[in-house]
């Protein structure tokens, strides 16, 4: 007997294909600004008829991988979700997910690019991307770095809370050249800038001929993991350089962070 054109196997596998697509575009609507949508809003993002965007939600409903609130019938990721992207997250490594990001900025930015992690006390470096110039800055892999003003300790301290970092610096435990009550005060004031602003700039203060760019990394729960870092020399860094390599330096971490399930927000 033939099999008409409507039921052949190719149309049947390209229908559930449709399927699965739809129920993943209507998954991805759901965002940390958006993390409650109603089915009208859904059906006009996804470009789907509301009852096709009803029937899709019951399913994922059924699965838990999305929830509906009681009083306003709208819906949110489940915690079904977990279940599915849990061994991912756990086996996520930064360094494995930053390195093509950092290969891209120094491509982008001629200059040295690192991502570095917090040791509790010290910024370490545990990737690098070399600038393919002749003149450059590196930090060699496990170089570490106490300095107040180093661009990837500003951002990691920026994260602490304030009191914790007073210690640090009058301690000695993290270097300041002038770790008075007046300075420290200042430089908390600076940390405030860089978490409002979501980069950090260090223009000659730690090494005269160097400047440093950091911007943090955030996981899929919002910590603060990693910072990424642009390092340069500082003779061919003007004002209007240190800008552009900044919001490359921001964008950069904020890739990095999405691709680790987090968001692009403030240290």
């Amino acid at each position: 007997m033939p099999v008409s054109a409507e039921s052949s196997p190719s149309n049947g596998e390209a229908r559930a294909a449709s399927v699965v697509s739809n129920a993943i575009s209507v998954l991805r609507c759901f965002s940390t600004e958006s993390p409650s949508l109603g089915v009208t809003e859904i059906a006009a993002q996804v470009g789907l008829h509301k009852s096709t965007v009803s029937r899709i939600l019951s399913v994922l409903e059924q699965e838990e991988l999305v929830e509906r609130d009681p009083q306003s019938r709208r819906f949110r990721l489940g915690l079904g979700l977990i279940s599915v992207t849990g061994p991912l997250l756990a086996d996520l490594d930064e360094r494995r997910v930053a390195y093509p990001v950092l290969q891209a900025l120094a491509e982008q930015t001629g200059e040295t690019s690192t991502l570095m992690l917090w040791n509790g006390a010290e910024s370490v470096c545990v990737e690098q991307i070399p600038s393919r110039r002749q003149i450059k800055h590196t930090t060699p892999l496990g170089a570490r770095f106490n300095t107040a003003h180093s661009a990837s300790v500003q951002v990691f301290l920026a994260g602490q809370p304030a009191e914790r970092v007073r210690t640090m610096l009058l301690s000695g435990a993290i270097e300041h050249p002038a770790p008075t009550e007046d300075a420290v005060t200042a430089y908390l004031g600076l940390l405030t800038e860089v978490a409002r602003d979501g980069v950090a700039l260090n223009y000659g203060m730690t090494s005269v001929d160097e400047v440093g760019v950091a911007a943090p990394v955030h996981d899929h729960r919002g910590e603060l993991v990693a910072v990424t870092m642009i390092a340069a020399p500082r003779y061919r860094v003007g004002e209007e350089q240190a800008r552009l390599l900044q919001d490359a330096c921001r964008a950069a971490a904020g890739e990095i962070s999405q691709r680790l399930g987090g968001s692009t927000g403030r240290v």
